[in-house]
């Protein structure tokens, strides 16, 4: 995949997204996508960019990456998320989005661990959007331990079937905007084109109308962009809309 994604191959890719009427893109390496950002703005792109930040000093700060690549929002990365919610740290992901509201723009949370994005809901926090990660594939060996025995499929992160429907369960609770990802389990789901199908069915289907999903792609051997957008204007778009 990166021999693929060139800087000049990103370029393309999102202008062919654009298109096809994608219009944000998630990214999470600002002094890789800066200078391709600069690209399509250059050519009169109207998209989107939402940050996925770590947080942290070694980090690029927040406010180097407003400058750098003017996104609409900066959302702070799940697995770090969860990590700090385990080891009692939350107040550290709630200081992040009052620097990135400090700096501007939207703030976000991500979390693959339902019971994380339930707690910023239920403490108060002002919280532009979440990210929701359809799979916890950050559970601790303790936690590994107290699930069933039956996965979706294991190659690297354990994929549980029952995992979508518990963070279903909060998304709809939440007011925010949430996006959806890893809805295809980070490729797990992506068999033919009926499974690809059936994923982004069950999505759009248990998703609130105000949120949406990011989806990964390597369009190298398909028109992943084209199905993509036909399968999200299939399910996704609200009826009588």
């Amino acid at each position: 995949m990166k021999e693929y994604f060139t800087p000049e191959q990103i370029t393309e890719f999102l202008w062919k997204c654009e298109r096809a009427g994608i219009n944000t893109h998630q990214f999470s390496s600002p002094e890789q996508m800066a200078d391709v950002f600069r690209k399509l703005r250059d050519r009169g792109s109207q998209m989107k960019f939402i940050c996925l930040h770590a947080g942290g000093p070694e980090q690029i700060s927040i406010k180097q990456v407003v400058k750098d690549t003017q996104p609409v929002a900066i959302v702070h990365h799940g697995g770090v998320t969860d990590r700090l919610f385990r080891q009692g740290k939350s107040q550290e992901v709630h200081d992040f989005v009052k620097s990135v509201h400090d700096a501007g723009v939207l703030a976000g949370v991500s979390a693959h661990n339902p019971d994380c994005i339930k707690q910023v809901a239920d403490e108060g926090w002002q919280v532009d959007l979440f990210m929701t990660c359809f799979y916890y594939i950050t559970r601790t060996p303790e936690e590994m331990k107290k699930m069933p025995t039956v996965v979706t499929v294991q190659i690297g992160y354990p994929f549980f079937a029952s995992d979508p429907l518990d963070m279903i369960k909060v998304v709809q609770q939440v007011e925010q905007p949430c996006l959806g990802f890893k809805i295809l389990a980070a490729g797990r789901r992506c068999y033919d084109k009926q499974s690809v199908m059936e994923a982004f069915k069950f999505a759009f289907e248990h998703l609130k109308p105000t949120d949406g999903v990011i989806v990964g792609m390597y369009p190298r051997y398909h028109d992943q962009i084209g199905e993509n957008a036909q399968l999200t204007r299939q399910f996704g778009t609200p009826q009588g809309a």
